[in-house]
């Protein structure tokens, strides 16, 4: 049992609804941890605009999922794990790739640079050496997806910190977390 009210529709306000409705339409559902973001319309408009920001980006999806995998594992977020566990398959990762990002790797090489320094940033709380943003640079990282590494890593730690202080429903295949 979640310790934040889903926000459904009966209860919505007319902003929840529209928000709502919104991300109904552009995904066909909604996921039980925005319904539970909607409690706040604006930390829903900005949460909202932080995967806006990370769809457009030029770091590919697989990359992005891995990333999310990783992080997930990495804090403990069984809902954001069975999320992206199940976005992951969908932008076409296999459950071998999966495993190995749930581990902070990749079995595609320049990935597994990005997995690693993004569950480095997380570990180090953005302290890192220049020897990690070398090896970014070294895999082919343009400055700017260096930035979106960045804002992907904090985009995730932010929804593992919302789906575990709130032990939010999981509305996805479960996972567990090693």
């Amino acid at each position: 049992m979640g310790r934040i009210a889903l926000i459904t529709p009966d209860i919505a306000t007319h902003e929840q609804h529209t928000l709502l409705h919104s991300l109904n339409r552009l995904n066909g559902y909604v996921p039980n941890l925005l319904r539970i973001v909607a409690n706040s319309p604006a930390a829903l408009r900005a949460l909202i605009g932080l995967h806006s920001l990370a769809r457009e980006g030029s770091l590919d999806l697989p990359t992005r999922e891995r990333i999310a995998i990783a992080l997930a594992q990495k804090n403990g977020s069984a809902y954001c794990l069975a999320a992206h566990t199940q976005l992951g398959s969908q932008a076409g990762l296999n459950g071998a790739e999966m495993e190995s990002n749930r581990l902070g790797d990749s079995h595609d090489a320049r990935a597994a640079v990005a997995v690693r320094f993004a569950c480095r940033l997380i570990e180090q709380r953005g302290d890192l050496d220049d020897a990690e943003f070398r090896a970014m640079r070294d895999a082919g990282y343009s400055d700017a997806e260096i930035i979106e590494v960045i804002s992907h890593a904090g985009l995730n730690f932010l929804s593992n910190l919302i789906s575990k202080a709130s032990r939010v429903d999981i509305d996805f295949p479960l996972v567990t977390p090693n």
